[in-house]
Parts: C-alpha cells; sequence; structure tokens
C-alpha cells in the first residue's frame, strides 16, 4: 500500500508573515553608548610626539626649567644693580641691617653694627647665615660695588630657579607629573618669585630654596634610615639659621613624619631623638655666641619686641612705623648706641606691652589688619601711604586672586588626600604667626611662597583623583544619552 506524504501548500517555499502591528507605534531604537572617535595618526605627528616625550623626560625639562628662570631674573638683576649698589650715605639698599651687619664681617669686627654706624656693638637682630654670604662678596668683589651687586643678586637668582627642582618632587610624589611639571614652570615666571629674589639683597630666595627641600625630604623620611634623619635635622637648622621665622613648622613636619613610622610598625624613638640632636648640634655654636657677646639668653635673634613695638605703637599709617626704628630715626639711634642693644631690646618690651594692656583694641584691630595684608598687600589706599609704596596697589588684585585659589586648592586636596595636605595646611596656618604679631608686607611671605603656588595650581587644576571623578561623571553622562540608530 503506498502512503501518501501530506506536504504543505508550496513547498519549498516559507513565508513569513508579518505580524500585524499598530499604527503609530514607533520602531524601537536601539540603545549604544557614543564612543569618543580617537583621529588617526598622522605621519607629521611622529617627531613631535618624541620630541614632547623627551622634553617631559625629568632630567630635561628642569634643566631647560631652570635655565629659563636663571636668564629671566639675570636680566631683572641687570636692572637693579645700579640701584642697589648706589652710593648713598648709608647703602640702605644692600641689604639694610643684613648689608650693615656683613659690612662689620668686612671689616673684622665680627657679627656687629647692624645699622649704619660703625662700631655700635655686637648684635643678634639678624641671622648669621645671610650675612655672611653678602660678606663673601664683599671680600671678592668689593665693599658696596655692582660686581658685589651682581653677586648678591646673582647668587639670589641662582636660589630661585634650583627651588624649580624640589617644587617639582614636591609634587610629582603625591599628585602627578603632568601637574609637577606645570608647578615648575609656573615657578620659572611667577612675578613675585622674580621680583624679590632678582631686586632685594635679603634672605628670602635661599630660605625658600631651603625650605622648600625640608619639605621635600620630610615626605619620605618615614622611608629613610637614620642618616636621613640626621640630614633632616641639620638642614632644618641651617634653614633656621637664615631665617627663624620657619621655626614653627619643625615640630609638625617631625610629628607627621613620626607618625607615619609608627603606622608602619616600625620604631620611631631613635630616629626622633637623631633629628633633634642634630638640629640642635647645628644651632647651638650661634647661641653659645649670643650668651657670650651679649650676656643675654635668647634662641636665635633678639629683636622680636623691637619689631613688635614697630607694629602696636598707636600709629597706623604704616605696618612697619619707620620712626620706631633706629635705621630710620637719628633719636632712636641714638638711644641704641648709648644704651646697647639689650638694654635698647628691654626697652621696647616694656613700652609694647604697657601698650597691649592700654589699648587691647587698637591692637586687636592692627592685628587684623596685618592679617589682610600679609595676603593681600593691602594696608591703605591714603595718598600720603601709596606715595611710599606705590607697588601696593596693583598687586591687590592679584593677591586676592592667588589667596582665592591658595584656598580652593586646600579645599581640593584635602577632599582627595587630606593626609598628603597637612604640612601645606600648617605652613598657611603657622609660618604668618609672627608677623601677624609684628608687622606685615609680601615679602615676608616669600619664603612660603613655593606652597602658596602649590596650592595656587592644584586650585587651578584639581588633583589628579578630582581630575578622575570628573571624567568619570563625563563618562557616566555620556553613556545614558542615547543614539538613534535607524534600522
Amino acid at each position: 500500500m503506498q502512503k501518501t506524504l501530506l506536504q504543505p501548500p508550496s513547498a519549498g517555499k516559507i513565508e513569513v508573515q508579518p505580524k500585524p502591528r499598530a499604527r503609530n507605534v514607533p520602531i524601537p531604537t536601539l540603545i549604544q553608548p557614543t564612543r569618543r572617535e580617537v583621529p588617526l595618526e598622522r605621519p607629521l605627528d611622529r617627531p613631535l610626539v618624541r620630541i614632547a616625550a623627551v622634553l617631559a623626560r625629568p632630567a630635561v625639562f628642569l634643566t631647560l626649567t631652570v635655565l629659563l628662570a636663571l636668564a629671566i631674573r639675570l636680566i631683572v638683576v641687570a636692572f637693579c644693580v645700579p640701584e642697589v649698589a648706589e652710593n648713598t650715605f648709608d647703602h640702605n639698599a644692600f641689604g639694610w641691617e643684613m648689608g650693615w651687619t656683613a659690612r662689620s664681617l668686612f671689616l673684622h669686627q665680627g657679627f656687629s653694627s647692624p645699622f649704619n654706624p660703625v662700631g655700635t656693638g655686637p648684635t643678634a637682630l639678624v641671622p648669621p647665615i645671610y650675612p655672611w654670604l653678602i660678606s663673601i662678596a664683599f671680600r671678592l668683589f668689593g665693599l658696596y660695588t655692582p660686581a658685589a651687586a651682581w653677586a648678591v643678586l646673582g647668587f639670589n637668582s641662582v636660589c630661585s630657579a634650583l627651588t624649580c627642582i624640589p617644587l617639582f618632587f614636591l609634587t610629582r610624589n603625591v599628585l602627578t607629573p603632568r601637574l609637577a611639571r606645570s608647578i615648575a614652570f609656573a615657578w620659572a615666571v611667577y612675578p613675585f618669585a622674580i621680583y624679590f629674589s632678582a631686586d632685594r639683597v635679603w634672605d628670602y630666595a635661599l630660605t625658600a630654596l631651603l625650605f622648600t627641600t625640608c619639605l621635600l625630604l620630610a615626605q619620605r623620611l618615614h622611608l629613610r634610615g637614620p642618616l636621613a634623619w640626621i640630614a633632616f635635622g641639620a638642614l632644618y637648622a641651617l634653614t633656621v639659621l637664615n631665617n627663624p621665622s620657619v621655626l614653627t613648622l619643625l615640630p609638625i613636619l617631625l610629628v607627621i613624619a613620626l607618625f607615619k613610622l609608627r603606622g608602619n610598625g616600625r620604631p620611631w624613638f631613635l630616629k626622633a631623638a637623631l633629628t633633634t640632636l642634630a638640629f640642635f648640634a647645628v644651632v647651638t655654636p650661634w647661641n653659645i655666641r649670643n650668651q657670650h657677646a651679649l650676656h643675654q639668653s635668647f634662641f636665635l635673634r633678639d629683636g622680636f619686641w623691637l619689631e613688635f613695638y614697630a607694629g602696636n605703637n598707636g600709629d597706623l599709617h604704616e605696618s612697619n612705623s619707620a620712626w620706631a626704628h633706629p635705621a630710620s630715626n637719628a633719636h632712636e639711634m641714638q638711644k641704641y648706641i648709648t644704651m646697647g642693644e639689650i638694654p635698647y631690646i628691654a626697652e621696647k618690651h616694656t613700652l609694647a606691652t604697657a601698650f597691649v594692656r592700654t589699648h587691647p583694641t587698637f591692637v586687636a584691630v592692627a592685628t587684623l589688619r596685618r592679617i589682610v595684608r600679609f595676603w593681600t598687600g593691602y594696608w591703605s589706599f591714603a595718598p600720603s601711604y601709596l606715595r611710599f609704596e606705590p607697588l601696593d596697589l596693583p598687586c591687590v588684585p592679584f593677591n586676592c586672586f592667588l589667596v582665592f585659589f591658595m584656598l580652593r586648592g586646600l579645599r581640593r586636596w584635602w577632599h582627595d588626600y587630606d593626609g598628603a595636605v597637612l604640612p601645606y595646611l600648617a605652613a598657611v596656618l603657622l609660618f604668618p604667626l609672627p608677623y601677624y604679631l609684628t608687622h606685615a608686607s609680601m615679602d615676608y611671605r616669600q619664603p612660603l611662597e613655593p606652597i602658596l603656588l602649590i596650592l595656587v595650581v592644584v586650585g587651578l587644576r584639581g588633583t589628579s583623583a578630582s581630575r578622575q571623578r570628573a571624567q568619570d561623571s563625563e563618562d557616566a553622562h555620556t553613556i545614558h544619552e542615547p543614539q538613534t540608530l535607524t534600522a
């Protein structure tokens, strides 16, 4: 019996009928994340990329940056030397108290006569290192000569240019190489760093270099052996002997390093003792000299109450009353010569403390004004004041810009790496305290200026973590942006 196979109609052809669809219903779209288009590499880009890679190497970049910074500063020095070496009756432009003390060293009278008259006796109004360096320039090139001015201002310029190096590594160690390059280059062309190193015979540039190097050593001190702790204590002592205003930050940096060391479970007491001993081994000879020459016990220098009285005496015409200083008042100079340095400073101590007791409101208002002046450069818009300080007014907007982004940088860095920003926060809070109490101006801020510039650049550009968060937010927003593809 033959079986019959049932086949569907139209065998060999399968017709798929579309399902009925309601009218006005759109066809579903395919959602895909947008992708960033990567530009094709052009042949001309390859040598540029290689050149950029070479320039980004730390050794090459820092060499070029330091040379640029030095060239800029030496150009400015050429214009400033005639004024510094001008043959005036007191040569005050050649370092003021620093220059006069250096003159005494040049004349083999030791650390003495910190004002224009010669032979007024030993002094501790200024720390020892920078006057000694000026005296070397006097011995090599002559007393108050243009060649000596070139030597001192050139030395300042070298110190300021070299500060690019610790600034670079300070930033690279905790943030990114790109940000480190930005900060080092910013220091090379920073107006205040150029002006105060190329125009002023003072310790600003050397202190900034030494202090920034101390910060760099302290940054990874907890990873180093005993010799590094000894070197840190000795270098910080040299920094203090150059400018004692940085002394308040030594305990903070040391405590931070010790906490890191203890957190790693490593012994800390011996290294703390080594740093302390190294510090006092370097500063003690100067203190012994002061005790022997001035018959008075004090730490490093004795002029605090003179400076305090100059800023707290009832006169707010300027932050630092010129009439209160022997250098600019013949009557005060005669008193200094007659009484001697220690009794003269003791009298200023008595006058200053009595004024504070009787005029506490005045002192509080003056202190607030000094805080504002330290950070913004503003003291007064009175024509009689601006006649003698013409650069104050144009500097105020720039300083306000710096302070705003400094504070923004502190906030952003604290949010991303709270531990790494602690030394910078401590420096901003503690370093200015002596100037809040005595008298303030932008030049006293210069040892802190490298730290300020780091914070400003972080405030402008953010840290690597903040930029990564912004990038992630942008990518997330892009992924959720639908792109319609036609079927």
